[in-house]
């Protein structure tokens, strides 16, 4: 432990500075029913500049989820629809001649917001998509000869259909990759799901989602977000958990050898170590236990995980590979 560290003012603080997600929790679920898995995810996404990519059925509120996050923190929404005609000005923007002085003048696209829905991103061709990764990766887009800086907190939560594969373009490994987490969401439990039924008939579909948090909240609790406590016991369990799955043997793991095509890159270790910090930070605690890495662990791996001909034969999914990982490597 650092020594000039005093944990327990640590954990005042960030328990104070905690309080508005909390209030953002309580205001989503006026709209949002259930879903409370997917609504965390968000937050640790917009707790550590990280990009959400969702994958679910239709029906199960993702464009719903991110427009009411939107409402109750002031921000500015926008819903991008996936196409394979789309093109990247359709995204960015683009520069307009204006024949009165004869010069042109910049549009600015849909991409100038605080939340951007990419809505089927896998339906768009790749300079598109490449289009918006740039985005997402600098903070900056280039229209003409001049780059424009977006507006924080920025936040892309795209999403794909897992049965529809058919004229769609599939996002490269590299360009996965750069998402922070792949969430998998599922349908609501049937309680939810009464109560989703009961609100559409009742016409009681649409809370009244107040504005009660700022962008300047957001942006500073991402600065105390950093100052979470991370043991170096914990470090190296981030660290034991990747390595794994670059060289399963040396875990004892061997069984996962012939399975295992290409390990996490160094992004999955470094959004790993954000995630757990951001997830004690939601939790109201100063330091990172291993369960907040475990918590996190499925959804920062598994689209940076890449399984061999033999693995799908055996119909073994990721989500197996980082289980038995977890299960081998020593918890501190």
């Amino acid at each position: 432990m650092q020594p000039d560290l005093d944990i327990e003012a640590l954990n005042k603080q960030i328990y104070i500075e905690s309080a508005f997600v909390e209030t953002l929790l309580t205001e989503t679920r006026k709209v949002i029913v259930g879903q409370e898995y997917m609504m965390e995810r968000l937050l640790l996404g917009l707790l550590t500049k990280g990009h959400v990519l969702l994958e679910g059925l239709p029906g199960l509120a993702k464009t719903l989820a991110i427009k009411t996050l939107a409402s109750a923190i002031q921000a500015k929404f926008s819903r991008i629809q996936f196409t394979p005609d789309l093109l990247p000005a359709d995204i960015i923007g683009t520069l307009i001649y204006n024949p009165r002085e004869a010069d042109f003048t910049v549009r600015k696209g849909p991409i100038f917001a605080n939340f951007i829905l990419a809505d089927e991103i896998n339906r768009a061709p790749a300079k598109v998509q490449s289009a918006l990764l740039e985005a997402m990766q600098e903070r900056q887009v280039t229209i003409g000869d001049s780059s424009y800086g977006l507006e924080e907190p920025f936040l892309v939560l795209a999403t794909q259909n897992p049965i529809e594969q058919e004229g769609t373009y599939p996002l490269p490994e590299a360009q996965v990759d750069r998402f922070m987490l792949k969430v998998k969401i599922d349908y609501p439990t049937k309680e939810d799901e009464r109560e989703i039924m009961r609100r559409n008939l009742n016409d009681e579909r649409f809370g009244l989602v107040e504005s009660r948090v700022s962008p300047e909240e957001v942006i500073r609790a991402r600065k105390v977000v950093s100052k979470v406590y991370m043991d170096d016991k914990i470090e190296q369990y981030i660290l034991d958990i990747v390595f794994a799955t670059r060289d399963p043997k040396q875990y004892g793991l061997d069984q996962l050898d012939l399975l295992i095509q290409y390990g996490a890159s160094p992004r999955a270790t470094i959004n790993l170590g954000l995630a757990a910090k951001a997830m004690a930070f939601i939790r109201r605690r100063g330091f990172v236990i291993p369960e907040d890495v475990r918590s996190v662990c499925h959804d920062i791996l598994r689209h940076r995980l890449g399984l061999t001909y033999e693995a799908e034969a055996e119909n073994i999914s990721q989500e197996d590979v980082i289980k038995e990982i977890l299960n081998a490597v020593e918890v501190p």
